[in-house]
């Protein structure tokens, strides 16, 4: 006799398939927030952008002849650049406006020749000269010291400050030419 095999029990020799999985959908809250997200890097990233504005130009700075009492309004109040005067050159200080316009420590110096005030290294009212129709001060007595003092300022706003105009006495053939 054949050997034949006989299932022991009943069962069907195909098992049933467990039951389908449900579909997730894909809108969770998650996912919205993500695509959220990723729609707002997009416009970040793809949105037009202002047009660049160049700043303004300073005005042109003319050089001209100064006397000590137009020299004067430059003195950084009312919107006025910052000028100030070391031996006959005048320098446009503007951009140094913290130090030499009005609340500066060399305020006093602002519109006025500086050239005594910064060979002495004092900063005093009396460094300056008191009549503005009167003679430019020569420095005539000033030592060696206070000349080699006075060359270093005048050096230090050369490289650092444009040279604007240059200072006359009133009443001078300067002066006049400049006037008309």
């Amino acid at each position: 006799m054949a050997d034949t095999q006989v299932p022991v029990d009943d069962t069907p020799i195909n098992p049933v398939a467990p039951p389908a999985a449900e579909a997730q959908s894909v809108m969770t809250p998650i996912n919205m927030v993500l695509l959220s997200l990723f729609v707002v890097l997009v416009y970040l990233r793809l949105r037009p952008k202002p047009a660049q504005v160049l700043p303004k130009a300073p005005a042109p700075v003319v050089f001209k002849t100064f006397t000590p009492p137009t020299l004067l309004p430059y003195n950084g109040e009312n919107g006025q650049p910052v000028y100030l005067a070391v031996r006959g050159r005048v320098f446009d200080v503007t951009p140094g406006r913290n130090f030499y316009g009005p609340g500066g420590p060399y305020a006093n110096f602002a519109g006025r020749d500086a050239s005594r005030g910064l060979a002495c290294g004092s900063f005093d009212e009396d460094m300056l000269t008191k009549d503005l129709q009167g003679p430019l001060d020569k420095l005539e007595d000033l030592g060696d010291e206070e000349m080699e003092a006075l060359m270093g300022w005048e050096e230090r706003f050369s490289e650092k400050y444009l040279v604007v105009g240059k200072l006359v006495p009133v009443g001078s053939d300067e002066a006049k030419d400049a006037e008309s």
